[in-house]
């Protein structure tokens, strides 16, 4: 077997759970091969670079084997080698979500009393709307 569906060697190197996770991806544009975006059915070889999306972060791979089986994830990671920009990028990533805020943090306090609702009616007194006349 020398070439293979890019959905099913995606599948296949445990990148998405289900083939049809895969396929959808392809469809949605996250998937390139060689630069390209492909459908589905596009076949990949040996030595294609694979750029995919997985949680906003670009994935770069070079396919070093093909598999129309999946199989155990010691034998899909010698399907194919991340390239080490690739690994940086997600390594830089990782650290600014484990640095960045927390967002539920933001909440101040929750919902309004009934003081704080008052408050906010008196506020805009007989104006219907927000601009300024």
């Amino acid at each position: 077997m020398e070439k293979i569906r890019i959905d099913k060697w995606l599948w296949a190197a445990r990148f998405f759970k289900t083939r049809s996770l895969a396929t959808e991806e392809v469809h949605k544009g996250h998937v390139q091969v060689n630069g390209a975006d492909v459908k589905a059915s596009r076949e990949v070889r040996v030595g294609d670079q694979v750029v995919l999306l997985q949680a906003h972060v670009p994935r770069t791979v070079t396919v070093l084997g093909i598999s129309g089986q999946r199989g155990s994830a010691t034998v899909a990671q010698q399907l194919y080698e991340e390239t080490p920009e690739s690994l940086a990028l997600r390594a830089a990533e990782a650290e600014r979500r484990r640095l960045s805020p927390e967002p539920a943090l933001a909440i101040e306090g929750g919902r309004p009393t009934k003081r704080d609702r008052r408050d906010l009616q008196k506020g805009w007194g007989d104006r219907w709307s927000a601009s300024v006349d």
